[in-house]
């Protein structure tokens, strides 16, 4: 098929930067945190490098990726796409923690 591409889901945690401009989770006022799904899409600009690794949404949050999954190309609309993969990673600290959450 024509255009055709290969799809993943990314099971991320929204982050967020600490007065030093160190990366950490974003929790609610409880303290508490959720993770999300997205995927990469036919405009998705820069390339994958695995766990840890930060991306912006389509609505400019930054997340961490916690687990990557392939996902069929007929299946990709069931997942909101990316829209960028940025070149900076978090600490192993916030993966393991996040990864709590799976």
């Amino acid at each position: 098929m024509k255009g055709k591409y290969e799809v993943f889901q990314y099971i991320g945690v929204p982050i967020t930067t600490d007065d030093s401009g160190n990366y950490m989770i974003k929790k609610d006022e409880n303290g508490e945190f959720k993770l999300h799904s997205w995927r990469t899409g036919k405009h998705t600009k820069g390339k994958p490098q695995g766990v840890g690794q930060i991306f912006i949404t389509e609505n400019n949050m930054l997340v961490a990726v916690i687990k990557e999954i392939p996902v069929k190309f007929k299946d990709r609309h069931e997942y909101t796409p990316l829209q960028r993969f940025t070149s900076e990673f978090v600490s192993d600290g916030i993966v393991r923690e996040a990864q709590t959450e799976i």
